[in-house]
């Protein structure tokens, strides 16, 4: 399942698409033990099915996968801003990893994963990177279709005016946040379609996430990985041969790097949650400041290996960003 996000030509007459779909709340709610119909979620700032603008020709393309257990709306806020500056951006749902997908016929998927445990992990969680890597795959052969004119939707359902021959498949990039990050590298090393990749915070799982590739990969995490964590990013930055950089978030956790860190804290009262379970969990940053710097260096990382734009926020420590650390 996947959700394409672009610079639209008019949005008049187009409905503002939801964070997440309706059918889809209540067993998000229910999933994540949330009060049924106590929280007012958001719209998001672009429109369905408006038509492809398409003055500027063929435009680079992102693919977002998200964390185990997670979907394809949780980094809508960095989606969405890559789509405003004129990138075409594919948000993947990995059916029976995420939480829940609501397919358009009106089914409701779950997802297959046992609960992890100290035992099981590293097995799930390799089983679930190789099957996302396998879903990757499969969305960039179905996006050559879409640019040559195809419609795979599986319902037949019309895709937006204007796609055909707008997407740059030349010029793919792909980041995701946790699992997500580990799909990333991990479709990288095995796929040389994708030209660029960022991941967010990401374990890296298996061997091939672990063995990196030729191409520019960057890695941007919490202010303290975890020991495995730091374990496998120190593999992979000695096996890989493109070029490579870290950034380390100050005062972030984990989660700082998805929506949630921007939208729990407004439902904080509500919830009942303390500003210390809030600060364990989203860390001493702002989730709003955190969302402006992780656009701001995506956006850039992005603009000089898909769109071969200088910019001097990779070079090193700002004073515009002071929160960023560069590590290696």
């Amino acid at each position: 399942m996947i959700q394409l996000w672009y610079p639209a030509a008019a949005v008049d007459g187009y409905p503002l698409a939801p964070w997440l779909e309706p059918a889809t709340v209540a067993a998000y709610e229910q999933s994540n033990g949330l009060p049924a119909g106590v929280l007012s979620w958001p719209s998001t700032h672009a429109n369905v099915g408006a038509p492809m603008a398409r003055h500027a020709g063929r435009r680079p393309v992102v693919l977002y996968s998200h964390g185990l257990g997670g979907g394809r709306t949780e980094n809508t806020g960095l989606v969405e801003d890559l789509a405003s500056h004129g990138y075409i951006v594919v948000a993947i749902d990995h059916i029976h990893d995420a939480r829940v997908v609501g397919l358009p016929d009106g089914r409701l998927e779950t997802t297959a994963i046992p609960e992890l445990t100290h035992d099981n992990e590293l097995r799930l969680t390799t089983q679930a990177v190789d099957a996302r890597v396998r879903d990757t795959r499969f969305v960039l052969d179905q996006l050559a279709a879409i640019n040559g004119g195809d419609n795979p939707d599986a319902e037949r359902r019309p895709l937006p005016r204007g796609l055909r021959g707008t997407l740059d498949l030349n010029h793919i990039g792909m980041f995701g946040h946790s699992d997500g990050g580990a799909t990333t590298a991990a479709a990288m090393h095995l796929d040389s379609r994708i030209s660029a990749g960022v991941n967010l915070d990401g374990t890296l799982w298996t061997p091939e996430a672990r063995a990196g590739s030729t191409r520019p990969l960057l890695l941007f995490g919490k202010q303290n990985l975890d020991p495995f964590q730091a374990n496998t990013w120190a593999a992979f930055w000695a096996s890989h041969r493109g070029p490579k950089l870290r950034l380390s978030l100050i005062g972030s956790t984990h989660a700082t790097f998805e929506d949630v860190a921007v939208l729990v804290p407004q439902a904080a009262s509500t919830l009942g949650i303390s500003a210390e379970r809030l600060a364990a969990a989203f860390g001493a940053i702002d989730g709003q400041r955190a969302i402006v710097i992780l656009r701001a260096y995506l956006k850039a990382y992005f603009d000089v290996y898909l769109r071969h734009r200088g910019d001097r926020l990779l070079n090193g420590p700002t004073v515009r960003y002071p929160e960023v650390q560069f590590v290696c």
